[in-house]
């Protein structure tokens, strides 16, 4: 079906009880800067253009459990980041503040967490 207008996916929000606390972490380990901040939202731009990153604060927020076990918060999506050297990603990752999940699925991803449990994946690009 023909779209009836272009649509464009510009960010992705992350939910998070501190979102100024969040954002410096991605900003640290992604290397972009803020581009707005509110009291209860802050956006991060990518600066080689695309989707770029938003946190907004959730009063009621509850950190997501990896992997899934029944009657817990469940992550409700996850962020993938190629890397070209994933032991440097890594070290790089936690050094940001950043968690290694104790289950790894693949031996060619890490998959880490945010300060707030949100689960992202280091994969290894070509």
């Amino acid at each position: 079906m023909p779209l009836p207008t272009p649509l464009t996916l510009t960010q992705v929000n992350l939910d998070t009880p501190d979102p100024a606390a969040l954002a410096r972490f991605y900003v640290r380990l992604l290397g972009w800067e803020i581009a707005d901040e509110q009291p209860d939202d802050v956006i991060l731009r990518n600066p080689d253009g695309g989707v770029g990153l938003s946190f907004q604060r959730e009063r009621a927020y509850a950190r997501p459990t990896w992997p899934a076990e029944p009657g817990r918060q469940q992550m409700s999506m996850h962020l993938e980041i190629g890397v070209t050297d994933l032991t440097a990603a890594l070290e790089h990752a936690l050094a940001c503040g950043a968690t290694l999940a104790d289950y790894q699925p693949q031996e060619d991803v890490r998959v880490c967490l945010d300060p707030d449990g949100h689960p992202f994946c280091l994969w290894l690009i070509g």
